[in-house]
């Protein structure tokens, strides 16, 4: 069959022969047992409503052998034969251009250069799925080739319930991952539901179908370590000769040390899964893998005495590189660390003294001796931090729940008040009062044509017009102005693109509706093909995060999820193609809901109308939150947003003079 039959075939009435396991993919860890025998049968028996009574003598008995080997139901038997990118808009099947440009992003979400586990449809962090099984995804293109302009198709935590009647300004998607009850939002709670085949852990933009690969973070991180860079420099000196010490090069932290390269300093990244270190390393996206300590120490001292510009991976614990460098009095300017400790019992985090094939077994076959484990290595890992910090290195936690998880761990890691922890997050510190509160963030965009050349000129198109609104810009966003400048002059020669044609930079509500708008209308005269536009749901008004996103908010409303779920909701009758809201991204289950979106543009003025309602309306929705918690950088900005937009009123919270409180 051709790739468009295939698409249009959804779940095969004859079943294909089994597939071999892969070994020279990167894989899921095995999921631990947690499954009593009565409820292995349940997922047998949720997993065999996708396929015909005929095939469930063999598919029951293999189902299980999945169930027992991995922990998981995969359906490995489905994947599809054809190679998985993002292919070009045209090659797809489909009744309707919005609905093959999210095809687009699925399979781009699921390109092996980009998925960290592609055959467990797993993008990203360890656990962020697009969908739980191969069924799920068959079924979801299938009925994606057949919507109209009429429907919308309902997916939950990646099953596709179906297609509804509904009307072109409605949503072609709306997405929920993990939205679960409350008291049943703990950790095995999610390996519970997950393994039964009932819920998903979407990540951020994993199952809301907006991963563009580690360049959608690298921006982001650039920005951090620039400005991590300017709050320890003296006389405005660079970061030449600097060295920014971390760990992580999965599917998010791989970018860190892309980013430190462009901010320009000595990265040293510990790593201890080869394939993410091959990976990254093939890439480009390091420069360099080290397997010795003390060679590395070498390397650091010869690159600090020369201020090189270097990236080096470092094969193994990044709790080793720490006591190590402490020993030899070798000095750390940045630390910080981006280990996915939202889910530190099941691969996001390996303890230090343990071989990666080792904590592998371990944290499947003897959970309770892992996490042991893991809660030992996280009070080293902090006390290590800890010394360095005190010799003044300026460590953040960077949203990863490392200080979260290390306080579980019985870890020095709280403030003197015994509440608050020793170090800021990264938000609070940097990206909260100098980029969201603003309303700056991470706006994104896919040339759905697959040109690069379409790309290129988006690139021209995205910095002329920052360019042009820097000329007016007020001096309180001038650096931020300035810094994506400079961010989208060097986006070629940084070669930021793995798997689609796709861009990101921080911009403000003005900002990205001119960019869709310049955008639109390079479509509209043939310039370029069709763009779909996304954000990371690390942004502005996508996320309730208590320890990230929203860690900067002081009026004690950042444990409530009001702005997220709004965001969404506004979002879906504002003009968004598409419409996704999750339990768990980024810091874990429980701890956080993300809202995101993605939006088509067409050249039409149909195009024109939403992108201008829904991106005003996506941003300033918290700038207004951020406002009502006394950010004075977010009243500043509400402000300018309702001097430009009459039709915008918002409650400004008054001061309170802290006098009258001194009871």
């Amino acid at each position: 069959m051709t790739f468009k039959e295939q698409i249009k075939q959804g779940i095969p009435t004859v079943l294909p022969e089994p597939k071999p396991y892969e070994t020279n993919i990167n894989h899921a860890p095995k999921r631990k047992e947690i499954l009593s025998a009565d409820e292995k049968k349940l997922a047998i028996r949720n997993a065999l409503r996708y396929f015909d009574p005929k095939d469930h003598a063999i598919l029951a008995k293999e189902f299980l052998d999945e169930l027992n080997t991995y922990g998981r139901i995969y359906m490995y038997r489905l994947r599809p034969d054809y190679k998985m990118y993002a292919h070009p808009i045209d090659e797809y099947p489909g009744k309707c251009e919005q609905a093959k440009a999210i095809m687009l992003m699925i399979q781009n979400n699921l390109d092996y250069a980009v998925a960290q586990h592609p055959h467990e449809l797993i993008t990203y962090g360890g656990n962020g799925a697009v969908f739980q099984n191969w069924a799920q995804y068959l079924l979801t293109m299938k009925y994606l080739s057949e919507m109209t302009e009429e429907q919308t198709l309902t997916i939950y935590s990646g099953h596709p319930m179906g297609l509804f009647p509904s009307h072109r300004d409605a949503p072609r998607v709306v997405v929920t991952n993990g939205m679960m009850i409350p008291n049943y939002s703990k950790p095995d709670d999610w390996e519970k539901f997950n393994a039964l085949g009932v819920t998903q852990y979407g990540q951020m933009t994993a199952g809301s179908y907006m991963y563009i690969g580690p360049q959608g973070i690298v921006h982001g991180t650039t920005i951090t370590v620039l400005n991590a860079g300017r709050k320890i420099a003296k006389n405005k000196e660079s970061l030449a000769g600097k060295l920014f010490v971390t760990s992580g090069l999965g599917g998010m932290s791989g970018a860190q040390p892309k980013a430190g390269n462009i901010a320009g300093c000595i990265t040293v990244c510990a790593e201890v899964n080869p394939k993410a270190v091959q990976t990254r390393h093939s890439q480009g996206w390091v420069d360099e893998v080290i397997t010795d300590l003390d060679a590395l120490v070498a390397r650091v001292n010869s690159a600090k005495a020369q201020k090189e510009i270097v990236s080096v991976a470092y094969l193994g614990n990044i709790v080793d590189v720490l006591e190590k460098f402490d020993t030899e009095n070798l000095y750390i300017d940045l630390g910080s660390d981006q280990t996915s400790l939202h889910n530190p019992w099941a691969g996001g985090y390996y303890p230090v003294e343990l071989d990666f094939e080792t904590a592998q077994t371990m944290m499947s076959e003897n959970p309770e001796l892992f996490k042991e484990k893991v809660q030992q290595s996280l009070r080293r890992h902090a006390a290590a931090v800890n010394r360095h910090t005190a010799k003044g290195t300026y460590f953040f936690d960077y949203g990863n729940a490392f200080l979260l998880e290390s306080s579980r761990a019985g870890a020095d890691v709280f403030a003197a008040n015994g509440i608050d922890f020793k170090y800021p997050s990264y938000v609070q510190d940097i990206l909260g009062p100098m980029c969201f509160d603003y309303g700056f963030g991470p706006f994104r965009w896919v040339c759905a044509s697959g040109k690069p050349e379409d790309l290129q000129k988006t690139d021209d198109i995205a910095c002329k017009v920052l360019e042009d609104m820097a000329k007016d810009a007020p001096a309180e966003i001038q650096q931020q102005m300035q810094d994506n400048i400079q961010w989208i002059k060097g986006a070629q020669q940084n070669k930021l693109v793995v798997g689609s044609q796709a861009r990101i930079l921080y911009a403000d509500a003005e900002g990205r509706i001119k960019i869709a708008q310049a955008f639109n209308e390079a479509i509209k005269k043939g310039e370029i093909g069709y763009v779909v536009l996304g954000r990371d749901h690390h942004d502005v008004s996508g996320t309730d995060s208590p320890y990230r996103e929203t860690s900067n908010i002081y009026d004690g409303s950042r444990f409530t999820a009001d702005m997220a779920i709004q965001n969404v909701i506004g979002d879906s009758f504002r003009g968004a193609t598409w419409v996704s809201i999750h339990n768990g991204g980024g810091v874990g289950w429980g701890e956080v809901i993300n809202g995101g979106f993605g939006m088509v543009l067409d050249g039409s003025k149909d195009a024109a109308r939403r992108l201008e309602s829904m991106l005003f309306w996506d941003v300033n929705n918290g700038i207004s939150r951020r406002s009502w918690a006394r950010n004075d950088e977010a009243t500043f900005a509400i402000k300018r947003a309702m001097e430009t937009q009459p039709l915008l009123k918002v409650t400004i919270p008054n001061k309170v003079d802290d006098a009258i409180l001194d009871f």
